[in-house]
C-alpha cells in the first residue's frame, strides 16, 4: 500500500511538472495600420531547442529574430523565461492568420496557438511637433520620378527612385521591403554606382537626396498600366528636446516604412495607318543595305548587310527580310546587336548579315527594299528606302533559257537577264581536270630513318594516350572530387571580375554582388529585379538549396550592401571573396 502511494505521488509530481511547460505567442497589437509595425514574441518558461517560426507570408521581417533569456531563483523557486522576438510590417490590407511556431522541450514538441491580425489603411500620424514619428514623416520622402506619363506603345519611359531627406533628420540605414515588378513592360535596370548625396528641391523646399534605383521601361500593351511601388524600411535619427553633457541634442532613432506610391501610365496605341512591312519599331532610326562585293565569279560568296541604327526599341522588333532572285543561294542571316541602354533609352545598331553564293552568270538587282518605323516625337510613320544595288556575276555556268527584263539601277534603266542552266558539254571547262603527278620509286622510303620514325612514333603516341586515358578514368571515377573541381571553376569564373577589383573596396563589393546575381540568373533563372530577402530565400528553397547555404548567401549580399559605406581591410575583402566562392561552389554541388 505504501509503495502504491509513493508511485501515485511521483506520477502526480511528473504530471504537474509537464503541465507547467508553457509556450505561447504574443503580439504587440491585434489591429494595425498598413504603415505600422507589429512585434511578435514567442515565450517559453522552459529552455527548448529546434525553434521553428511560422512563415510570415503576409508580412515582411524588418527585425529579428532576437533572443532574450531570464533565469533567476527567489526563495528557492526557479523562474525561467526565454523569448524569440520578430518585428514585422504588413504587405497589404486584410485579416491574416499567423500560424503556429514549434519548439522542442525535453524531447516533447510544443506549438503556439494561431493568432489573427487585422491590417487596415495607413493611419494618420498624430500632428505632435514633439513626436519623433511625426517629425520623421514630415522630413523624409520616397519619390518615383517618371519621365513621361502618356507614352506610346514601345516608347521608352524612365523611372528614377529618389529618397529625399531634409537637413533636420538623418538616415542611418534602409532596407528594401518590396521591389516593383514591371509585368506589362520590357524593363532594364541602370546600375547606380555608389550612394551620392546631392542637393535638390522637394515641394519648394531645400532637401538632400540620393538616387536608389533607375529603370528604363518599354510598355508592351496600351491602356492604363500600373507601376508597383518601391517600399523601404528606414531607420531615422530625429533630434529630441534633450541635450547631453556637452549641450548637443540627443538623437532619437525611429523606424518607418515608406513607399513611393503607385504610378499609372496612360499608354497610347500606335495609329492605325501602319505601312506595309511595319514590325513594331518605335523611335528615330536610319536604314542601310550594303554588299561586300559588286562583282564576282559564280560559286564565290559575298555578304549582304541590313542595318538599322539610331535611338528607340532596337531589341524589340525584327528587321525586314532580304528578298533576292532564286538563282542566288542565300543562307539564314546572322543577327548582331550593339545596343546600350541608358536613361535616354536604347541607342545603337542592329544588323542581319546574309551570306550569298551565286550559281550562274548574270546581273542580279537588289531594289525596292524598305524599312518603316513610328516616330513618337512627330507622331507619324516614316518609311526609309535602301539604295539600289546590283550584283554582277562574271564567270560560271551559263543558262540557256534567258528571261529579259528592265529594272531601275541608280536612276537609270538597265537590262537584267535571268538564265536557266545549260547542259552543254563545255559547261565545266573553267574547272581544271588535268593533273601533274610524279611517280615515286618503290625503294624511296622503305628502310630509311624516316620509315622507322613513322613506324615507332604512332606506337609511342598510342602508349601515351592509353596511360593518359587510364589516369583520366581514375580521375573521373572520383565523382565527388569532380563535382567539387567543376563547382570551384564555375565560382572562380563568375568571381573573376571581383578578384580584379580587390584593391578598390567599392568596385570590389559592386563586382561581388553583380557576380552573385549573374550566377543565380545563369544557374537558377533568378532575375535581379525579383530580389528581396524573403523572395530570394523562397526561390532558393524551391531549388532544393540547403538552408545554411541560403543563410550564408544572404549574409554575403548584406555585407556587399553595407561594406561599401563602411571601412574595410584587405584581409576582410579576401575573407568575403573566399566566402562567396565557397557559397557558389556549394550551390553548384546542390544542383
Amino acid at each position: 500500500m505504501k509503495f502504491f502511494k509513493n508511485f501515485l505521488l511521483l506520477f502526480l509530481l511528473s504530471f504537474t511538472t509537464m503541465a507547467q511547460v508553457q509556450f505561447e505567442a504574443k503580439v504587440s497589437k491585434n489591429k494595425l495600420g498598413l504603415n505600422e509595425r507589429l512585434r511578435i514574441d514567442f515565450e517559453m518558461n522552459e529552455n527548448g531547442d529546434n525553434f521553428v517560426p511560422p512563415r510570415f507570408s503576409n508580412f515582411n521581417i524588418v527585425g529579428g529574430p532576437s533572443q532574450s533569456v531570464s533565469n533567476s531563483w527567489v526563495n528557492g523557486v526557479r523562474s525561467f523565461s526565454k523569448t524569440y522576438s520578430y518585428y514585422l510590417t504588413p504587405k497589404s490590407k486584410g485579416t491574416f492568420t499567423i500560424q503556429q511556431a514549434t519548439i522542442e522541450i525535453e524531447n516533447e514538441v510544443y506549438k503556439t496557438s494561431p493568432l489573427k491580425v487585422v491590417v487596415t489603411d495607413a493611419i494618420e500620424i498624430p500632428k505632435n511637433p514633439n513626436d519623433p514619428n511625426y517629425i520623421a514623416s514630415k522630413n523624409i520622402h520616397l519619390v518615383a520620378e517618371v519621365s513621361k506619363s502618356s507614352p506610346y506603345l514601345n516608347e521608352a519611359v524612365t523611372v528614377v527612385y529618389k529618397l529625399y531627406v531634409s537637413n533636420t533628420v538623418s538616415v542611418s540605414n534602409w532596407q528594401e521591403l518590396s521591389t516593383p515588378r514591371y509585368n506589362d513592360f520590357w524593363s532594364q535596370n541602370i546600375d547606380v554606382k555608389g550612394v551620392n548625396v546631392e542637393s535638390g528641391m522637394y515641394k519648394g523646399e531645400s532637401y538632400r537626396y540620393v538616387v536608389l534605383r533607375k529603370v528604363v521601361l518599354f510598355p508592351q500593351k496600351s491602356g492604363k498600366l500600373e507601376l508597383e511601388p518601391l517600399s523601404l524600411d528606414i531607420s531615422i535619427d530625429v533630434p529630441s528636446n534633450r541635450r547631453d553633457f556637452f549641450g548637443s541634442r540627443i538623437m532619437t532613432q525611429v523606424h518607418r516604412t515608406i513607399s513611393a506610391g503607385k504610378r499609372v501610365l496612360n499608354v497610347k496605341a500606335l495609329p492605325q495607318n501602319k505601312p506595309a512591312g511595319f514590325t513594331g519599331a518605335v523611335g528615330d532610326f536610319k536604314f542601310d543595305v550594303s554588299i561586300s562585293k559588286e562583282e564576282l565569279n559564280a560559286s564565290e560568296s559575298l555578304t549582304a548587310r541590313v542595318n538599322v541604327f539610331g535611338k528607340g526599341n532596337l531589341k524589340l522588333f525584327s528587321l525586314p527580310k532580304l528578298k533576292l532572285p532564286s538563282s542566288l543561294e542565300v543562307y539564314e542571316p546572322e543577327h548582331n546587336e550593339r545596343v546600350s541602354v541608358s536613361l535616354g533609352g536604347m541607342t545603337g545598331k542592329i544588323e542581319d548579315s546574309y551570306t550569298i553564293i551565286p550559281q550562274f552568270q548574270g546581273k542580279y538587282p537588289i531594289n525596292d527594299f524598305h524599312f518603316s518605323y513610328f516616330n513618337p516625337k512627330t507622331e507619324k510613320y516614316v518609311t526609309l528606302n535602301s539604295k539600289d544595288l546590283l550584283i554582277k556575276v562574271n564567270n560560271g555556268p551559263i543558262n540557256s533559257r534567258t528571261e529579259t527584263g528592265v529594272t531601275s539601277i541608280g536612276g537609270t534603266n538597265q537590262v537584267v537577264q535571268k538564265h536557266q542552266i545549260s547542259n552543254s558539254s563545255d559547261q565545266f571547262k573553267f574547272i581544271k581536270t588535268t593533273t601533274n603527278l610524279v611517280p615515286v620509286g618503290s625503294d624511296y622510303l622503305f628502310g630509311t630513318k624516316l620509315f622507322w620514325f613513322l613506324i615507332v612514333i604512332p606506337l609511342v603516341l598510342l602508349l601515351i594516350l592509353l596511360i593518359f586515358d587510364k589516369i583520366l578514368q581514375k580521375r573521373n571515377s572520383d565523382v565527388t572530387g569532380l563535382k567539387v573541381r567543376t563547382a570551384n571553376r564555375l565560382a572562380k569564373k563568375y568571381l573573376s571580375e571581383a578578384k580584379k577589383n580587390s584593391s578598390n573596396k567599392e568596385l570590389f563589393y559592386e563586382s561581388l554582388e553583380r557576380a552573385i546575381f549573374n550566377f543565380l540568373k545563369a544557374k537558377l533563372q533568378i532575375e535581379q529585379t525579383e530580389y528581396n530577402r524573403d523572395q530570394l530565400s523562397e526561390m532558393l528553397i524551391s531549388k532544393s538549396i540547403k538552408e545554411d547555404v541560403i543563410k550564408d548567401l544572404l549574409s554575403v549580399l548584406e555585407t556587399c550592401n553595407f561594406a561599401r559605406f563602411t571601412p574595410s581591410t584587405p584581409d576582410s575583402i579576401n575573407k568575403d571573396y573566399q566566402k562567396a566562392e565557397d557559397i557558389l561552389s556549394q550551390i553548384t554541388n546542390s544542383i
